[in-house]
């Protein structure tokens, strides 16, 4: 089993409608350590990519196609720190994802690419209570899940269950990164909202692969 440009399609959809779902827990979790505008600059950018996916003349060929469109989208529409985050990471992707279809070695390649365009642009770490914290879990999970001979569904599953983990254990940690960083100890009790949001879009990109299968 592979995932082509329909998935990846059907992915961002789907994210499109977590992000909305969970637009409000977003606000609130960056209200609490941040500016409180990250559910509604998440949900501005997906709503974006989702319109111009509606509008272009024929489907996107690769998975990376998909992902370019996300990042370019993101990247001009979504403010504070997300969107050069999460544009990075798309756009990261979209590179790995340049092939017909993925199977669960491109799955690792996209994901890994991903967290090395983050890491790289916001030069945060594990541990200092930022989306990374929910992404680095998500590619340890895909790469044993992958090693173990899963097919991509599995290998996504695998990472949407690492992001969940690493989002939830955020909640202790002291910010050292970003806005969230001002408040030192006091962000101690809080789930990062950068974290969170991380976890949703991998639990979208899980599901449409389950559909997929």
């Amino acid at each position: 089993m592979t995932l082509d440009a329909a998935w990846a399609v059907d992915w961002v959809r789907r994210s499109a409608a977590a992000v909305a779902e969970h637009r409000d827990e977003l606000v609130e979790l960056d209200r609490q350590i941040g500016d409180g505008d990250h559910g509604e600059n998440m949900q501005r950018g997906f709503r974006a990519v989702v319109a111009k996916l509606d509008a272009l003349d024929a489907p996107p060929a690769t998975v990376g196609d998909v992902l370019r469109l996300v990042a370019t989208t993101l990247m001009s529409t979504v403010g504070g720190a997300a969107g050069p985050l999460y544009g990075t990471a798309f756009l990261r992707a979209s590179k790995a994802g340049a092939t017909d279809a993925l199977g669960a070695d491109g799955v690792v390649a996209m994901l890994e690419a991903a967290l090395e365009g983050v890491v790289a642009r916001g030069k945060a770490a594990p541990g200092e209570k930022t989306m990374v914290d929910a992404l680095t879990p998500a590619v340890a999970a895909a790469v044993e899940a992958a090693d173990h001979g899963a097919p991509p569904s599995a290998v996504l599953a695998a990472a949407a269950l690492g992001a969940r983990d690493g989002a939830q254990a955020t909640v202790p940690l002291v910010a050292t990164k970003g806005r969230a960083s001002y408040l030192g100890p006091r962000s101690v009790g809080h789930l990062d909202p950068g974290a969170r949001s991380t976890q949703l879009i991998l639990e979208a990109a899980a599901s449409a692969a389950a559909d997929a299968d």
